[in-house]
């Protein structure tokens, strides 16, 4: 919830700039869009005020289309192996191929100023509910004080409104003296409410005008708008601007509502229908109550409202169709923002991925992963086509662990901290706990041993602000480095998704960046795990350890065939046995029935 918190405040920004945009596309077209289609436009807001909550990733119709087209046939169609049965088996069909060793990181405190911020904000909720409640309480009071419509005369007339607007239903009319203005409220049992002076100071056109005003409401369903406007109001409490919305809406709702009765009224009462409205400009106000839809106004509402009066046209067919290409035009624009204000967007553990121009295949592989949640991506070079098992999790930014190995063997190499001729660090002597580590290293034994201070050590010599500048300018995952030095790639700062490992493996098999080509080779020859006359295997496994627990398991690499390069990434999570050789497991069992790989025991 704290991350939450954060992410929603910056969707917040984005959503104050589509007000603004919305505010601006309602003035270029106002002398096109009809009062109707510009209070409608509006729930084009509403609508995008929801979209921070939705729990998924918004996407585009070639993801969909994609996905579709994946239905059809599927690279894993065969026969799928058990992950139990591909227990022991690795690349070189060997005992000495790679070991997963990692170290236990404890957990990190979650941020206290997203706690902090997320109770400010559920506590303004329950402010506004009670002051919603309250309103509420005074409405149903309203209610049991007032009487059923005894004037014979205003009944009448109501009865004859109705008939004119084909309204069949029953809606009740009540008096009261609690009231300077009407009001229709109920959304299942609307009924209606005329202060007492009014129908003391009856006036059968001005009566007859207000009744149609109402009824409008009644017709429009905006019983249904005001629940949406007072329920965003309060989860945007905090927001002004989406204030300022919400009351530029219920203004437009009363200028579409007087649009609609001038339409079913003659030329000539158009004037008599605006001096209704300036007679009763001092007796009516802006109604009280959250859920109620009225007459009344502020001065500035009703001066706004007489002047869209004394200039209402009867649309034509000619203005009905520009209307309805200014509303399509500026829906589009607004709709086209929806993913900026997704707090899914604004969360930076996903990679933002444009797989608009990709050819993927969605595979459905759960039966590989048994318990684990995780994803299997693969990127067939000849073919430049993806085949990705969950794209929730594929897209998901997690710890690499030793999988950044990689890149940190290749930083070191670049910068001449180790060279392909002599990559020895001699150990220091401290005891740890795997056997393998307490002894010198190459680039080649640290990288089968997976040896953590090996790595920490080039580091060291490299200097923050280098990796830093190499990790930026390989463009690495989120590029986080504010953990500690020794450890941001231990379950810290610095995460990867596992379409972002196979796409820097593709940059690293053609040397995308641009680096030396020896020291390419030296990494690549560092994680060479078989080689014959089927190909190359090359690959690394990652295990993150939290408190004791393995909770993140990676393998990754690429294949080497005599006509085809195939690039992997794999990556498990639980909340325990979620280890490097697990993946591992996972991944050769996918190989082996893509007939990409046979797994050799």
């Amino acid at each position: 919830m704290a991350n939450f918190m954060i992410r929603f405040l910056i969707c917040n920004v984005f959503i104050s700039g589509i007000i603004g945009i919305l505010l601006i596309a309602k003035r270029i077209f106002k002398g096109n869009l009809s009062s109707r289609m510009q209070y409608n436009l509006w729930f084009l807001l509403l609508g995008l005020l929801v979209v921070p909550f939705i729990p998924f990733r918004l996407i585009g119709f070639p993801q969909i289309l994609s996905w579709l087209s994946s239905l059809k046939s599927s690279p894993t169609s065969g026969t799928r192996t058990a992950i139990g049965e591909a227990a022991g088996i690795n690349p070189a069909g060997n005992s000495d191929w790679m070991n997963d060793f990692a170290l236990s990181v404890n957990s990190e405190t979650p941020s206290s100023i997203g706690y902090i911020l997320f109770g400010i904000w559920l506590v303004g909720i329950l402010a506004m509910i009670i002051l919603v409640i309250k309103s509420s309480i005074r409405l149903q009071n309203l209610k049991k004080s007032a009487l059923p419509l005894q004037n014979p005369e205003v009944r009448k007339l109501y009865h004859r409104c109705m008939k004119e607007m084909g309204i069949n239903r029953n809606i009740h009319v009540y008096s009261t003296a609690f009231l300077k203005s009407p009001i229709i409220v109920g959304l299942l049992k609307p009924c209606i409410y005329l202060p007492i002076h009014l129908i003391s100071d009856y006036n059968e056109s001005d009566m007859r005008y207000m009744l149609l005003h109402e009824l409008q409401h009644y017709k429009h369903k905006d019983a249904i708008a005001n629940y949406l406007m007072n329920f965003a109001g309060v989860i945007y409490w905090f927001n002004p601007l989406v204030w300022y919305a919400l009351k530029e809406m219920r203004n437009d709702r009363e200028v579409a509502c007087d649009t609609s009765v001038l339409k079913m009224l003659e030329e000539d009462d158009y004037a008599d229908y605006g001096n209704t409205l300036i007679n009763f400009a001092e007796k009516i106000s802006l109604t009280p109550f959250p859920f109620a839809a009225g007459l009344g106004g502020n001065m500035k509402q009703m001066k706004r409202r007489i002047i869209n009066i004394a200039s209402y046209e009867k649309p034509t067919f000619i203005k009905r169709v520009k209307g309805m290409t200014a509303f399509m035009l500026t829906a589009v624009l607004l709709l086209g923002f929806a993913p900026f204000i997704s707090t899914y967007a604004a969360d930076g553990s996903h990679y933002q991925w444009d797989s608009s121009s990709e050819n993927i295949s969605y595979v459905d592989l759960s039966t590989y992963f048994g318990e684990y949640e995780g994803s299997f991506v693969l990127y067939d070079l000849e073919n430049d086509a993806w085949s990705i098992h969950d794209m929730e999790h594929a897209t998901l930014r997690v710890a690499p662990n030793s999988t950044y190995k990689i890149y940190d063997a290749l930083f070191g190499l670049e910068e001449g901290v180790i060279t392909p001729e002599n990559s020895f660090i001699a150990w220091n002597g401290e005891t740890y706990p795997f056997e393998a580590w307490n002894a010198d290293q190459t680039l080649q034994s640290a990288m089968n041993s997976s040896v953590n201070w090996y790595f920490q050590t080039v580091d060291e010599q490299l200097g923050a602000s280098d990796v830093y500048s190499y990790v930026q300018e390989i463009g690495y995952g989120n590029e986080n480095m504010s953990g500690d030095f020794s450890s941001y790639w231990m379950e810290s700062s610095l995460e990867i998704s596992p379409i972002e490992q196979v796409e820097l493996l593709t940059k690293l098999q053609n040397n995308s960046f641009g680096f030396a080509p020896e020291n390419i080779n030296a990494v690549k020859d560092a994680i060479c795990l078989s080689a014959s006359d089927a190909g190359t295997f090359y690959g690394k496994t990652g295990t993150g350890r939290v408190n004791g627990q393995d909770i993140n398991g990676w393998f990754v690499g690429f294949v080497e065939t005599e006509d085809n390069t195939y690039f992997f990434a794999t990556n498990i999570g639980a909340d325990r046995d979620a280890t490097g050789g697990n993946a591992t497991e996972i991944t050769m069992s996918i190989l082996s029935d893509m007939n990409i790989w046979v797994s050799q025991k």
